[in-house]
């Protein structure tokens, strides 16, 4: 991921996406790197416009343990019952012949389906939903990608905790726990999907005795891994609706993504 060198200008707020929007052209897909564009996959399915209630544990998978059933539920209410959240992530991608890449940054959500990841490093980095579109602006390229915010449903399952849309029933059909020796008190729950068809073949939720998140480990088909750390949670914190409109910067050039 190249690490932008330049500073993001600063957005006005506004409940009406800019001017500068109109007489978008339509071009094929930027070519990001391999970890900005899972990313972009992961984090777009997760904008379902209402909030699904927590799954009752006797709708869980037959085989969990009695012990794992309420931290599940608890989960699943935690985020689930949010309206807005703000926390701090990183998160590192690593498979194939590339290096290891991590990126950092403020995530702000809203409910329904908006999500502002400001990212740190690489600085001025911005990936935006206003719930439904998503813009992707990295300032060394001088553009920004606008695509559909559900263009990838089936990956809606790893990150859907963030926006409440958390329900492991319907998307797991099995599950492991462990202890993290790091974090004494915390498990680890590894899922297994129920699709064999999806781009990844098990997601790791890192969890607190009271429900909250902290890490997120993602395995795709290739055996890649993206890995997310969250820090600092605030849930309904005060985030304003209009920090999720995207303003275009002068000189920037707003590329629509196609297949």
């Amino acid at each position: 991921m190249q690490q932008g060198s330049r500073k993001l200008r600063e957005f006005h707020h506004s409940s009406q996406l800019a001017p500068e929007l109109q007489g978008t052209r339509s071009r094929p897909a930027l070519r990001h790197p391999y970890v900005t564009r899972l990313a972009l996959c992961l984090v777009a399915a997760l904008c379902p416009l209402y909030t699904a209630l927590p799954a009752p544990a006797a709708d869980l998978p037959v085989g969990v343990a009695p012990l794992l059933a309420p931290l599940l539920s608890r989960v699943e209410s935690h985020y689930n019952r949010a309206q807005s959240l703000k926390l701090s992530f990183s998160e590192t991608y690593a498979g194939g012949r590339r290096p290891q890449q991590t990126e950092s940054g403020v995530l702000y959500l809203r409910k329904p389906g908006r999500m502002r990841w400001e990212y740190g490093s690489p600085a001025g980095k911005l990936f935006l939903s206003d719930g439904k579109d998503v813009f992707l602006y990295t300032p060394d390229e001088h553009r920004a990608e606008k695509s559909k915010l559900k263009q990838s449903e089936d990956m809606r399952a790893p990150l859907a905790f963030l926006l409440g849309k958390l329900d492991f029933a319907k998307e797991f059909r099995s599950f492991e726990t462990h202890a993290d020796s790091a974090a004494p008190g915390d498990t680890w729950i590894t899922a297994i999907p129920k699709s064999d068809g999806l781009a990844y073949t098990k997601v790791e939720f890192l969890a607190t005795p009271k429900g909250e998140i902290r890490r997120v480990r993602v395995t795709g088909q290739d055996q890649s891994k993206l890995d997310f750390t969250f820090s600092d949670e605030q849930l309904n914190a005060p985030v304003s609706p209009a920090m999720f409109t995207f303003h275009v910067p002068p000189g920037v050039e707003v590329v629509e993504a196609t297949e």
